[in-house]
């Protein structure tokens, strides 16, 4: 497995890197009635979190977000170990958006007002599925660089 990352995929990984580190340490520093709401719409796509008290739910998130956001910002952090873990979470992310219908519009999947801070990470899940084909692709073709 390739250790640093290829130049190409710095940009895009110091950006996301910088966006989920944010998100995850602006997460981190809410109060009881953010953490009650990212718990409730959480539960509402995700009915098992209910065992999870809302401020351990947030606490994990936020920590998973940090995780991810370091991971990508850390040059040593292969890209598809990096890849994977944002693409887990962003997963989990569109999920959300998917499973919440007051999220998008009537009959569609275009987002509604409401939807369109979380229909972005329809993106966060395309630059980790990225980076993780590149790296099982060229790792595989014969004559590309290790």
């Amino acid at each position: 497995m390739r250790i640093l990352p290829r130049l190409h995929q710095l940009p895009v990984r110091l950006a996301t890197g910088a966006f989920v580190l944010n998100a995850g340490l602006s997460m981190a520093a809410g109060d009881e009635d953010n953490a009650a709401a990212v718990h409730g719409m959480a539960v509402n796509a995700y009915p098992f979190l209910k065992k999870l008290d809302p401020q351990r739910f947030v606490w994990l998130l936020s920590r998973a977000e940090i995780a991810v956001g370091a991971a990508l910002l850390v040059p040593v952090v292969p890209s598809l170990v990096a890849g994977a873990a944002l693409t887990a979470l962003a997963g989990g992310l569109v999920g959300l958006y998917l499973r919440t219908p007051s999220l998008r519009r009537e009959g569609s999947l275009r987002p509604s007002q409401e939807g369109i801070g979380v229909a972005k990470d329809v993106w966060l899940l395309g630059i980790g599925t990225s980076l993780v084909a590149e790296e099982l692709c060229c790792r595989s073709r014969p004559g590309s660089p290790a």
